[in-house]
């Protein structure tokens, strides 16, 4: 869905929004991982199905969500205005500090295995060279993210033909496969058999592996402000696509479980690559490429929410209010997308491909948990207000149900991981006392504060985004604000 209007974080005149997709990177990395904890083909496949079921619940307590709050900013703009700054802060930090860096040190690592793979045909891509293709190709859509908003918009809209391409490949190609009798392992007696039988954190675990492939649903709430008719086209949405999203996902499973044994897949390091390989001969090239380009234009999506989210929270004072800023000239905020690409290029030093998933799926579930939450505390907190879509009390309480079950069994499994991941969404707590809620700093915090402020707007040409548009088109002259000669002040 194009919004139809401009950014209110700074687009350049007529260019559109990017569009938000749930098909993304996830559905050529979760396949593996959603395997090997299920335990069988069969219950992988009911995983794929149910993951697509529970993503259809909470798009739905999003939508009265949307238009219920219209701000946007998604989570935290919903969750700071139910539950108050502390928690709406927890959440922003979580997803500043891990969701969608981690998210995006993901994408990238997959698009360097995918283009390295064909190099590499025998092994595994070494260690550095993964990383440092990854980096490479973050630090250019960084760049051109922060040149132009329109040049971003046009690299989405091309390189989702990457994707779309890919995967019409792989199911067509495995329909052929079925057609032709090769469907043994997809019979009931062969593909639910269990070679060893998966426990209920283990499942827990393969449910993380897929919602990381049905992320991007609640996307379109991170801009409700700026959707035509939110009333109507936030349930088209919904209804339309999550479950074409889950028919092609599984159908994509399908594909491969025609043509490769459970064996195969799991030690495969790039599953569509392996697919490829196996039944397209000399055409295999293609897979790799069509991947690549979907990876990428992922990257550059992701970029784009993420810098959303940090310029969102920095309006509202949670994040320092240079993210707040956008360049003078290109109505880029380059300040908030450098901070993305660099807390993402850390993770990328530190993290293994799986392990990262668990760690944002569990982030993940975890924000979405506390939101719909919220929508049941508001309903009880606000039962007379207006609100033009109310879903049917049972589908928050089932969601939730799930949710608490999940998120559950899948602390017992991996106490390691999801530990962490609470842990580093508690380490805002102080943060928020400190930085937010402490009014009364001493004088000489502030004067650094300002004066690294006005640092970062030296080096980056950025000025707040509400200053008269004729004071915008000329370079700012960087003085006091005691001068009073044309200057862009920074607001302490």
């Amino acid at each position: 869905f194009s919004t139809g209007r401009q950014n209110p974080s700074g687009t350049e005149p007529g260019a559109e929004v990017p569009k938000r997709n749930i098909i993304g990177s996830g559905i050529f990395i979760s396949p593996k991982g959603v395997l090997e904890h299920s335990g069988s083909v069969g219950v992988a496949l009911v995983v794929w199905v149910l993951g697509g079921g529970i993503a259809a619940l909470g798009s739905l307590c999003y939508a009265e969500l949307g238009v219920t709050i219209p701000k946007s900013g998604g989570d935290y703009s919903y969750v700071t205005e139910i539950f108050g700054g502390l928690t709406g802060f927890l959440l922003l930090w979580s997803a500043v500090l891990i969701m969608y860096p981690t998210t995006l040190a993901v994408i990238a690592l997959t698009f360097s295995s995918y283009v390295l793979q064909p190099v590499f045909p025998n092994c595994v891509p070494p260690y550095m060279a993964t990383r440092m293709l990854s980096a490479t190709c973050l630090l250019l859509l960084t760049w051109v993210n922060c040149s132009s908003v329109r040049m971003a918009t046009r690299i989405q809209d091309v390189f989702t033909v990457g994707k779309l391409m890919a995967l019409g490949l792989i199911i067509v190609v495995g329909l052929v496969q079925i057609f032709n009798g090769n469907y043994e392992a997809l019979t009931p007696q062969v593909a639910f058999s269990l070679e060893r039988t998966p426990s209920v954190g283990q499942i827990a675990l393969a449910f993380l592996q897929a919602s990381f492939a049905f992320s991007g649903w609640n996307f379109l709430n991170y801009v409700t402000e700026e959707v035509v008719e939110p009333r109507r086209n936030l349930p088209r949405a919904i209804y339309i696509s999550i479950p074409l999203v889950t028919f092609v996902y599984t159908l994509t499973n399908i594909a491969y479980f025609s043509s490769m044994s459970p064996e195969e897949l799991l030690s495969s390091n790039a599953v569509a690559v392996t697919f490829g390989e196996k039944l397209l001969g000399m055409f295999s090239v293609i897979m790799p490429i069509s991947v690549a380009l979907s990876t990428f234009g992922g990257i550059n999506g992701y970029l784009f929410t993420s810098s959303r989210l940090c310029f969102s929270g920095a309006r509202e004072g949670h994040l320092p209010s240079l993210l707040a800023m956008i360049h003078y000239k290109k109505c880029t905020p380059i300040p908030a997308l450098l901070v993305c690409c660099t807390a993402t290029i850390i993770i990328l030093c530190i993290g293994e491909t799986h392990n990262l998933i668990n760690y944002v799926s569990f982030i993940n579930y975890l924000s979405y948990g506390v939101t719909i939450a919220g929508l049941l505390h508001y309903r009880w907190k606000k039962p007379n207000l207006y609100r033009p879509i109310k879903v049917n009390l049972l589908v928050p309480v089932c969601y939730l149900m799930f949710w608490a079950v999940l998120l559950g069994f899948s602390l017992y499994s991996e106490p390691v991981v999801c530990g962490v991941g609470l842990v580093i969404m508690l380490t805002g707590v102080p943060v928020y006392f400190l930085g937010v809620h402490w009014k009364e700093k001493p004088k000489c915090i502030y004067n650094f504060i300002e004066r690294a402020t006005h640092v970062g707007q030296r080096l980056c040409f950025v000025v707040f985004p509400q200053l008269d548009p004729i004071e915008l088109a000329s370079p700012p002259e960087w003085t006091d604000r005691s001068s009073g000669r044309g200057s862009v002040s920074v607001n302490s």
